[in-house]
């Protein structure tokens, strides 16, 4: 009988402390919150000052944000886990922001993403008002990420220190139950659209928290009943319990939770940068104020993995890290926190002011244990991210079956196999298909408006704002008589002023004729048939050279004197134009013509006409090869007069649903500060223009770059090659798009530097026959069709003509290879390798007509860059003798430091056959380039053959030694009088 009393009594006090957990919702613990007065209160936060009257003198303060979900309590969770009393009594002056419970305040579950990083940026300036000093600014979980957002926002300013505890980096770390990250993206956006207008209560936060770690939960709810009877055991962890459990979870307001998850879950900015603010663009590369985050071991909600790659998103910041075996929670509230972490914040904090050392458990971060998810690297194969794709209305043709479909992998390759998607809707579009930039954009902005569409100058812009403005060029357009297929000149770099343009012209059914500054713009607007030119301040004095009316948009709305006979477009007030009844948005099809672009110089220029089809292969080709997807941002500086900045940048980026990164200028001392800002992954690029940057001194946004792809047409393989050794794991994506016809070429890996890789499915089918390049003309056989060249022999690249399309059926040539079929000639001479790849060898205007024969000159140009001391290369002829014959000239520019030898030219041009190589080698200070980056050969042929003496080095082929020598007088005579 002496056993019964304990189990009784055990019995009553479960009943007794079980009846007061149902009622109160947990024990009475007796204990106090630590003491605060509100030195503030605005709309969105209260700032709180814990023990206001006994700031020790000289502390360091301390700004201490939650993340969103939990109550400003969990840095005063009770006297055994309190940061703020923990902080007091190591000397440090503690603040926090409280953002309050948003269910119980009136217009708070309307709050954004960004009333929170503008609050906690305000609470910063509050404090160094009072403190009279910068501050120390630490969160929690996501409200680390607010701390990084503010520091980033602000640039550092006003902030000694950045300290984080379990917020992560790379929001792929933290993805749960190792769902692939495309679904995660996906749903993260669906999730965010569905909450855009409502808020994520409370409860749902707090289970949602518990879900992360069930098995803990569930463990720690076990513990607690097992140990209900005994009321002394568990009060000291009672409003911890219940902090968790009930009091200490807040809802999410929609509008904010809505923009974090499409902006940090699905499309990952915190590392990849470019995330919106205030409409400003910010990136964590700038925080510059150096960053303590505490790192939890055994954190499975925010995995080490996630917290770490802050040393990546912060290349300029020195990152230190405190490690310790805790959970998510265990960081900030619990023994460990009260034995490790609030004694290290104090430690550190007081260093950061020059009151004492650092602590020896604080570390440098170490870089090679960092991990970067998938998402800043090449996707294997650029993996599927189509599913949303381009839109469904513009395809509305039957499907045309399986057989074409396996064609096209068997075609293009292994990478084409993920983008059945995309590549399939190319096989489906028909002549009379509507199809059309414009349909594009409107189509992309009713499905998502508030997506945004182009960044520039710092600032972001959407869908939405981009079709008001563009409809309001419309109707000033039409107000000044423009009509559906009338030629419209534009004549612009790249900036909105010119996508604008093109898209509202689009929209017309207008053809822009995109019109070169640095081409021969009079003949390209006669070769145009354009009687009015489209241009922005910056081009009117050259558009003034063409007999033609001059209408100017952009530079702003204010008033200005722009000339006499100049339309100012952005005096037109579009509410005031009447639309005419013949004007039907989009209407364009595939077989119209839509653009003319220009190809060549002087008087070589020729007409590059594109259809609405062919802007659409190019642009879904672009999007499928690339793998373009919403979470890319496409760097887009080519001009839209060129056919990569208005095929490639332009169309790839809408296509695939990514946002454009504009910029006026490429310039390389600022190139990575815009890749970082903007969040830049794919570049697009023509010719040369990558050099620079590969040429540049290490720059801090280099480091663990997000670039995945460069992409674009013309680099040079050497500089290819240099592209991938630096900026590596980065890709390449080539494309060769012929300027009659609609044959696409793309190399989608790296394997083969230079090549042009296969045909794009949906593209015009190639072929490759034998061509005389002395005659200028196709050989045939005996039956009289062309011959069809075999593996690796060079020969001309025809493109089946559509013979439903106006713009290349007058030149096709009919009957090539069999009755009454129809082949363009692109004027490119291609081999085709064992493999299937083509090779361009070189345009037949390139081609240099010596006393032996034809030879082309981008094998010369190619086998010298391979030289490592060799920067630019190019090969042209300059006539010689009196039967115009021309010696073939090379010349290079030099890599700083590096010097060139007669033995290392012989040597890399020995590869070639003893006729096909240059004659002179010359080294000269500069290349000439375009305004599109590709190196021009014409003021160095105007020279003609070198004179001897030069102060840069200038060689001649000696046949008899087969080597090159330094060029003579007697060797120059020769060259010059040569027959």
């Amino acid at each position: 009988m002496a056993t019964i009393p304990n189990p009784v009594a055990r019995l009553g006090a479960l009943a007794q402390n079980a009846l007061e957990v149902a009622r109160f919702g947990g024990l009475d613990t007796g204990e106090e919150p630590a003491p605060y007065e509100v030195v503030t209160e605005q709309r969105v936060f209260k700032l709180r000052r814990y023990y206001a009257d006994a700031v020790p003198p000289d502390a360091p303060a301390v700004i201490l944000v939650p993340p969103m979900m939990l109550a400003a309590e969990v840095w005063d969770v009770s006297p055994h886990a309190s940061a703020v009393r923990e902080l007091h009594q190591s000397g440090i002056d503690a603040w926090v922001v409280d953002f309050g419970s948003p269910g119980e305040i009136e217009g708070a579950l309307e709050r954004t993403l960004t009333d929170h990083v503008v609050a906690v940026s305000d609470a910063v300036d509050q404090v160094r008002k009072i403190v009279g000093k910068d501050v120390h600014l630490g969160g929690y979980s996501q409200g680390g990420m607010f701390c990084y957002q503010t520091a980033a926002y602000r640039r550092g300013k006003g902030l000694s220190s950045l300290i984080t505890f379990g917020s992560p980096v790379d929001t792929r770390g933290v993805i749960p139950f190792g769902l692939p990250e495309e679904t995660i993206a996906a749903l993260a956006g669906l999730l965010g659209g569905a909450l855009g207008g409502n808020q994520l209560p409370a409860w749902a936060s707090r289970a949602g928290f518990r879900l992360l770690d069930p098995v803990k939960a569930v463990r720690q709810q076990i513990d607690f009943v097992m140990q209900l009877h005994d009321r002394e055991a568990l009060l000291p962890r009672e409003a911890q319990r219940r902090f968790l459990q009930a009091d200490g979870f807040v809802a999410w307001p929609g509008p904010a939770l809505a923009d974090f998850m499409r902006q940090f879950v699905a499309h990952n900015r915190m590392l990849r940068g470019g995330f919106v603010i205030e409409d400003r663009l910010v990136t964590l590369a700038d925080i510059t104020c150096p960053v303590l985050t505490f790192v939890g071991e055994v954190d499975e909600i925010a995995p080490p993995a996630a917290v770490r790659p802050i040393v990546y998103a912060a290349p300029r910041a020195d990152v230190y890290e405190k490690s310790l075996r805790a959970g998510h929670f265990g960081l900030v509230v619990g023994s460990a926190a009260t034995r490790e972490t609030w004694p290290a914040v104090a430690a550190w904090s007081k260093w950061r002011e020059g009151n004492g050392p650092l602590p020896e458990e604080i570390k440098p971060a170490d870089e090679s244990v960092a991990v970067v998810s998938p998402g800043v690297s090449p996707r294997a194969g650029y993996a599927i991210e189509l599913a949303a794709g381009v839109s469904a209305g513009l395809v509305r043709t039957a499907v045309t079956g399986a057989g074409r479909t396996v064609h096209t992998v068997r075609e293009l390759g292994v990478e084409a196999a993920e983008q059945l998607p995309r590549l399939s809707r190319l096989e489906q579009v028909r002549p009379r298909t509507r199809a059309s930039l414009g349909l594009m954009l409107d189509e992309q902005q009713a499905k998502n408006p508030d997506a945004i569409l182009f960044l520039f100058e710092d600032r972001a812009h959407t869908r939405s704002a981009a079709k008001h403005r563009i409809d309001s060029v419309v109707r000033g357009l039409i107000s000044l008589g423009v009509r559906q297929g009338e030629h419209v000149g534009v004549l612009m770099d790249m900036r909105p002023s010119a996508l604008t343009t093109v898209a509202a012209l689009n929209r017309i059914g207008a053809v822009a004729v995109l019109l070169r500054p640095d081409g021969a713009v009079t003949r390209e607007a006669r070769l145009g048939q354009v009687s009015r030119i489209v241009c922005d301040p910056q081009h009117k004095e050259i558009a003034g050279q063409v007999d033609a009316q001059i209408l100017v948009l952009g530079g702003g709305s204010e008033d200005r004197d722009l000339g006499p006979g100049v339309i100012d477009m952005e005096r037109i007030d579009p509410d005031l134009v009447e639309l005419p009844r013949w004007y039907r948005p989009n209407p364009g099809r595939a077989r119209d013509l839509a653009y003319i672009l220009f190809t060549g110089e002087g008087e070589r220029t020729r007409i590059n006409r594109i259809t609405n089809g062919r802007w659409l292969l190019s642009a879904v080709g672009t999007a499928s090869s690339a793998s373009l997807g919403s979470a890319d941002t496409i760097y887009s500086v080519t001009p839209v007069y060129h056919p990569s900045g208005l095929l490639v940048g332009i169309g790839g980026a809408i296509a695939g649903g990514a946002r454009i990164a504009m910029a006026r200028q490429f310039d390389p001392t600022t190139f990575w500060d815009e890749v970082r800002r903007y969040g830049i992954t794919v570049v697009t690029y023509t010719w040369t223009m990558l050099r620079d940057i590969v040429e540049a001194p290490p720059h801090p946004g280099e480091r663990h770059h997000p670039v995945r792809l460069f992409v674009g047409s013309g680099m040079p393989p050497a500089l290819w090659r240099r592209v991938l050794e630096r900026f590596g794991p980065a890709g390449v994506v080539e494309f060769y798009t012929s300027s009659i016809g609609d044959s696409v070429l793309v190399n989608l890996g790296t394997r083969k530097i230079g090549a042009m890789g296969r045909r794009l499915p949906g593209s015009a089918r190639v072929r490759i026959a034998a061509y005389d390049s002395d005659q200028g003309r196709l050989r045939t056989g005996k039956d009289g069709f062309a011959i069809v060249c075999e593996r690796d022999q060079v020969g001309m690249l025809l493109a089946e003509a559509d013979i439903d399309d106006p713009t290349g059926s007058d030149s096709a040539l009919r009957g090539v290879f069999r009755r009454d079929d129809a082949w363009l000639a692109t004027g490119d001479l291609f081999r085709r390798d064992v493999d299937g790849d083509y090779w361009l060898v070189d345009p037949v205007g390139s081609l240099i007509h010596t006393e032996r024969g034809a030879i082309p000159s981008a094998p010369i140009r190619d086998a010298l860059g391979r030289l490592d001391a060799v920067d630019l290369a190019v090969c042209f002829g300059v006539p010689s003798g009196e039967h115009g014959r021309a010696v073939a000239v090379a010349a290079v520019t030099l890599r700083d430091g590096k010097e060139l030898t007669p033995a290392q030219v012989t040597e890399a041009l020995a590869r070639l056959e003893p006729h096909c190589r240059p004659q002179v080698v010359r080294v000269v200070a500069e290349l000439a380039v375009t305004t599109w980056f590709r190196p021009l050969s014409g003021p160095l042929r105007a020279e003609g053959i070198p004179t001897v003496g030069q102060d840069l080095p200038v060689w001649y082929f000696d046949e008899s030694r087969a080597s090159y020598r330094k060029l003579t007088l007697a060797a120059r005579k020769k060259l010059v009088e040569r027959d």
